[in-house]
């Protein structure tokens, strides 16, 4: 088991990616903080886990990840009913958008500001000061998006925190190496999330379609390689963007071509 003795906190945990990455990181040993606004889903998942057969592998906490505050309080709620912290996955987000020039700041930049962007840097100095404190190190990963690199409809905000996101990741390994933390981002494409998941079967086909595989990434594809990410095995990834794309941001469209 990879992650055998390991802390991790798990921010958006209760659902999505986050909810298949506490049950890959279970499953390889680790003891998982499930972290997430809505509390009543991350005893969902904590409950999962034990009746998979992992009792006392995992537990809930309610952060609201857009304030500091409440996430210093989650890295210490993880340092005190586990003991200690050795990997943190920034992965709690927010989606949506509307046409730029019909923007209300207040609506449609500021809070994708606080939770994608703000939430992800809070988890980043929250479990650095830990990881300083321990002396021992520890792994960052967090969530960033094909967006977060290029242009797309709709995302003015999004790709601005998501674009965020991957500079924070840089830097963070940079300052943090020294105390022997990594830091790595990952960009998912199309995941079927709870949030893509809900859209037509017209629209979630036009998103598969976007894929090299012509399929929505599932959620568990995306949770092996965060963890494989958090292990010693990848010690040498760090500071970099790891693409859990399937090719989405390698080509544009697939189109029917002229017979020639």
């Amino acid at each position: 088991m990879r992650l055998e003795n390991k802390v991790a906190i798990i921010t958006g945990g209760a659902s999505g990616i986050g909810r298949a990455t506490v049950h890959k990181f279970v499953r390889e040993g680790a003891r998982v903080l499930v972290a997430d606004i809505n509390l009543e889903q991350a005893e969902k998942v904590v409950a999962e886990v034990t009746a998979a057969g992992f009792e006392g592998a995992a537990a809930a906490a309610q952060v609201d990840v857009s304030s500091y505050a409440e996430v210093e309080a989650m890295v210490a709620r993880a340092v005190e009913v586990f003991g200690g912290l050795d990997v943190i996955f920034n992965n709690a987000g927010i989606a949506g958008g509307k046409p730029l020039l019909e923007h209300d700041p207040e609506v449609d930049y500021a809070p994708m500001i606080r939770i994608d962007q703000d939430g992800v840097y809070h988890g980043i100095l929250a479990a650095g000061r830990q990881f300083r404190d321990q002396g021992r190190g520890g792994v960052i990963i967090n969530t960033s998006s094909i967006y977060g690199e290029q242009a797309a409809e709709l995302a003015f905000s999004y790709s601005a925190a998501k674009a965020a996101v991957i500079s924070f990741t840089r830097s963070a390994a940079y300052e943090l190496a020294e105390y022997g933390v990594r830091a790595v981002a990952i960009t998912p494409g199309r995941v079927g999330t709870p949030i893509i998941n809900q859209f037509s079967e017209e629209l979630r086909q036009t998103f598969a379609s976007e894929q090299m595989r012509g399929a929505l990434t599932e959620p568990e594809e995306i949770a092996n390689v965060v963890a494989f990410l958090a292990s010693d095995e990848a010690n040498v990834i760090n500071g970099t963007v790891v693409h859990v794309d399937d090719g989405y941001s390698s080509f544009k469209k697939r189109l029917e071509l002229p017979v020639f």
